[in-house]
């Protein structure tokens, strides 16, 4: 069949499903079946899948004209998806095209979740088509004679690649294209990317620099115009001096009425805990929602989820709350709509949620944003010029990840071994290990072999042994085994089943939060109040309660932080605001109002008398403006810094200014920090004089001036932890005897020390220190922002009491002391006596 003959195969399928097949589709399927790899760049719900799935096809029945009469079994493609709940949809997809056209084609998945008798079964005969993680890739790769199994593949697609780039997860794919591109001489490479901002860099991380595989590819992009619609859930009263948390429950009454107009609703939230108390409180002042509301998140069990995910597909649910488990490529053509609790911290995160509403070519996606507090209305000002221009965030590649490199040499001596003159090549024309130099892989080499040079005297770091001929190869069973078990790359705090007493299993739940409750104790999880009974080999054993006043869980990782596309459209959103106070002459200029004013959006007008007060008590900073308010209460003189950079650089900005000013006279701070500034609170008045002449916020000497200010030791000691593990240093248990996170915090924390005192060079060692910087703190953010605020005007505001701008931060650092009744109780005498009552 010639190329025509091919395509119309698939334009006539198209025609039976009465759709009508997009350009980028159709230019997907050509340059695949000219042979070409590429990156399809294409909005959620905008038939990606097709894009791809079809021309695989294609191509097969091009090699096997006879293919309706003489089917060649064996592994044709693989699909690599980042959750396992995508895979059922994409098998759904995959297996429609192919049975209706009579191709003969089979499709498989091969997760986790798949059982051992189902993997048994695929060791004998892969599907044609094989769906699977990352993980689960890395683990065929450690099977014997894994080269057989992949040496007809023609194509591996990655779906959701932006979700995967900028994570470990990510290096172990470029790490298995590296070997499969030499295993599998006919296999072209896509990617699938929905939102990101950093394209043609993803495209390069994908195929790999310079490779052959690069020259000969594409980047194709949908030009389709999605038109998404947020409409802010604006409260009719706001306190003058908001602060976080304030709002959201309060305004549950202004979202029943969405969720009855809707068909169905999706409600996102940002962490698993407000999915928690959502749900609790939609049903205690709803309870006629009961058996129409769900919820949805990564730690409930797999069949309650899956149960939700047809249960909304079959419009059986009037509303689910969820956390980023749905944000993903799960095809909901139902869901009407969509509401965001609480600011989404990045625009990429907010534009995939969207695309939840309207899931279909040319449907319109309607989103509601709800508020957590006054300030995040600035966020949603910010979104709505995002949503219509698309400006989403860059994904940041990693590199020199040492410890998956580790992981996957031993994973390749686990199966059939490796030379090193040939592995070497193929590791180096990955993205990630582009500057792989060859003593830093010599010094691999040794350190798999012999433990690396203060491990040498022990036999268990002697993974990898040296044949006679030259071969890696692993040759100790116990070894292979429990290597096999520990090759996930995620790496989080220990996690227990939740169990009744009577059997039947609920989800997982962090040590740390439930070591914190004694047996009798009751807290809500999955929807249920439970009481702690017992904890048991790593079980928690539960029983029913019915007493109503309970703990919500909360996960670490639970606080999330700006990304840097949002921090910059957070602030030119600030700098509107500052223009709307202007005057502009009229004589129809009303006092305290934005009448006859520049108009903003109607979230900035919302907020005018927060910005009224704001003004009256400080400025809001223009472009070329840096606000620095300083003040004095009854707790001592606070500082207030306004970068407008997010948490996470905040953090470190915080560190850093303490340690520079208390070099210039000798005092200490308390720290706090959110989204928006960060505070020095001490009980001494800063010289601010001072700080101005000597450039505090020079960027010079600024990573010297960090490890000194902040515990770097310590934060690396912590980082390193997840290095020991994913290299293999220090081994997570058998499943079902899991070792604590203490015992594997202690176990890495001996060996860190060793590094320390007496191999500093060690590279893993090194690698905790880069990874803090580069990824917890975000160095490059934190010195652009530096250099950015150098730059400024510094506006130095002596005020008489907190402003609403610095309000929220203060809160923030109470919260860590008071119960969130006695933080309610302390606010409000505290707004009184700052006469907002």
């Amino acid at each position: 069949m010639n190329k025509t003959e091919l395509l119309n195969i698939a334009q006539t399928w198209f025609k039976t499903q009465n759709w009508k097949s997009f350009a980028f589709q159709k230019q997907t399927w050509n340059d695949f079946l000219q042979g070409k790899n590429g990156l399809l760049n294409a909005p959620t719900g905008s038939g990606k899948t097709y894009a791809l799935w079809i021309p695989i096809v294609l191509d097969y029945i091009k090699q096997n004209p006879d293919y309706k009469t003489k089917h060649k079994p064996g592994l044709k493609a693989i699909w690599i998806t980042p959750l396992r709940a995508l895979s059922v949809e994409i098998e759904q997809a995959a297996n429609r095209f192919a049975q209706e056209i009579g191709s003969n084609l089979t499709v498989g998945i091969r997760t986790g979740d798949t059982s051992q008798k189902l993997r048994a079964a695929q060791k004998k005969q892969m599907p044609d088509l094989l769906i699977t993680t990352p993980e689960s890739l890395q683990l065929l790769l450690s099977s014997k004679g894994y080269d057989k199994t992949f040496k007809n593949l023609n194509a591996i697609v990655i779906d959701e690649w932006h979700e995967l780039l900028g994570t470990k997860r990510g290096v172990q794919i470029e790490l298995a294209l590296s070997r499969l591109k030499n295993v599998s001489p006919k296999m072209k490479i896509w990617g699938i990317s929905a939102t990101i901002g950093n394209l043609q860099q993803a495209r390069e991380v994908l195929l790999g620099p310079d490779s052959e595989a690069f020259k000969n590819s594409v980047l194709i992009k949908a030009d389709l115009k999605k038109k998404i619609t947020v409409k802010s859930i604006i409260p009719e009263k706001m306190e003058t001096f908001p602060w976080r948390g304030h709002l959201g429950l309060h305004l549950l009454d202004e979202v029943v009425p969405i969720i009855r107009k809707s068909r169905t609703t999706l409600l996102f939230t940002n962490t698993r805990s407000q999915c928690e108390i959502w749900f609790q409180r939609i049903l205690q002042r709803y309870p006629e929602f009961a058996g129409e509301l769900a919820m949805h998140h990564g730690s409930i069990n797999k069949e309650t989820r899956l149960w939700v995910e047809q249960a909304i597909r079959d419009e059986q649910l009037k509303a689910v709350v969820a956390t980023s488990s749905l944000d993903l490529g799960v095809d909901f053509a139902p869901v009407e709509t969509i509401i965001q609790i609480g600011g989404p911290k990045g625009v990429a995160r907010f534009l995939q949620r969207a695309g939840r509403s309207g899931h279909q070519p040319g449907k319109e996606s309607v989103i509601y944003f709800l508020p957590t507090h006054a300030m995040e209305l600035i966020e949603a000002s910010a979104l709505q010029k995002a949503a219509k221009t698309t400006a989403v965030e860059d994904r940041i590649p990693y590199l020199q990840s040492f410890d998956v490199l580790v992981q996957y040499l031993t994973t390749l001596a686990v199966s059939d071994g490796f030379f090193p003159k040939e592995i070497f090549p193929e590791v180096k024309s990955t993205f990630c290990y582009q500057a792989l130099s060859e003593d830093q892989w010599e010094w691999l080499l040794n350190f798999v072999t012999k433990g690396s040079q203060t491990l040498q005297a022990y036999d268990e770091y002697k993974k990898i042994e040296i044949e006679e001929n030259g071969l890696f190869k692993v040759n100790n069973r116990a070894i292979a085994m429990r290597h096999r078990l520990q090759i996930g790359t995620i790496v989080s705090d220990a996690v227990l089943a939740v169990k009744y007493l009577k059997g039947g299993y609920i989800g997982t739940i962090e040590e740390w939060f439930i070591s914190k409750l004694n047996p009798g104790d009751v807290f809500t999880f999955a929807g249920k109040n439970l009481e702690l009974y017992q904890i048991k080999n790593m079980q928690v054993i539960v029983k029913k309660s019915k007493v109503k006043n309970s703990r919500f869980p909360s996960w670490a990782g639970g606080r999330m932080s700006f990304s840097a596309q949002m921090s910059e459209l957070l602030r030119e959103e600030m700098f509107v605001a500052s223009e709307l106070l202007d005057p502009v002459v009229t004589p129809s200029e009303v006092e305290g109002s934005l009448i006859g004013r520049k108009k903003g959006s109607v979230e900035l007008q919302a907020l005018s008398h927060i910005f009224q007060r704001q003004k009256k008590e400080s400025i809001i900073p223009k472009k070329d403006e840096f606000l620095i308010e300083t003040f004095k209460t009854r707790e001592g003189y606070h500082t207030i810094f306004y970068p407008f950079e997010g948490r996470f650089v905040h953090e470190a900005m915080a560190s850093l200014m303490a340690y520079r000013i208390s070099l210039l006279a000798p005092i200490t701070f308390s720290l706090a920090f959110n989204d928006y500034g960060f505070e020095l609170l001490s009980d001494q008045q800063i010289d601010m004089q001072q700080v101005f002449d000597n450039n505090l916020f020079s960027a010079e000497y600024l990573m010297d001036d960090l490890q000194k200010s902040l515990n770097s030791t310590e934060m690396a000691r912590r980082k390193f932890r997840d290095i020991a593990v994913i290299s293999g240093l220090v081994f997570t248990g058998f499943p079902n005897k899991m070792i604590k996170t203490k015992h594997l915090q202690s176990n890495s924390q001996l060996l860190f020390s060793v590094f320390r005192d007496y191999e500093p060079d060690n590279l893993l060692f090194q690698q905790a220190f880069r990874e803090t910087f580069e990824h917890q703190l975000e160095e490059g953010r934190l010195i652009m922002a530096m250099e950015r605020i150098s730059e400024q005007k510094m506006i130095w505001k002596q005020c008489e009491k907190p402003t609403p701008f610095a309000f929220p931060i203060i809160t923030d650092r109470m919260r860590e002391k008071l119960s969130s009744e006695k933080l309610e109780d302390r606010i409000k005498k505290m707004m009184a006596q700052w006469g907002d009552l």
